[in-house]
């Protein structure tokens, strides 16, 4: 009987703690508005510059389709490895049987 009620002191412990933590991450996410200063705008201000280093939108997405492609391509072939492995060992015990 103590043992039950030792869980439900615990439990009730945990759910507090679970509580007072989703009230401090729902304050914390809260954020108030405040203008950049003249620094933090400078700083996010396009630069003349970079602009020659800056990647380009469709070359970006045709690298990162081909890489998504590509990695489909591996595990699909993964897949199809560990699937032909395991077809050819049970044919082996099979035969292995047989012999016995």
């Amino acid at each position: 009987m103590a043992f039950l009620l030792g869980n439900s002191v615990i439990s009730s412990h945990f759910r507090s703690h679970s509580q007072k933590a989703d009230e401090s991450v729902s304050l914390s996410r809260r954020g108030f508005h405040v203008e950049p200063g003249p620094r933090e705008k400078a700083l996010l201000a396009e630069d003349p510059a970079l602009k020659r280093f800056k990647s380009h939108k469709k070359s970006v997405r045709v690298v990162k389709r081909v890489g998504d492609v590509l990695t489909i391509v591996v595990v699909a072939g993964c897949c199809y490895e560990i699937y032909v492995r395991a077809v050819m060992r049970e044919e082996a015990r099979k035969q292995a049987k047989e012999s016995t």
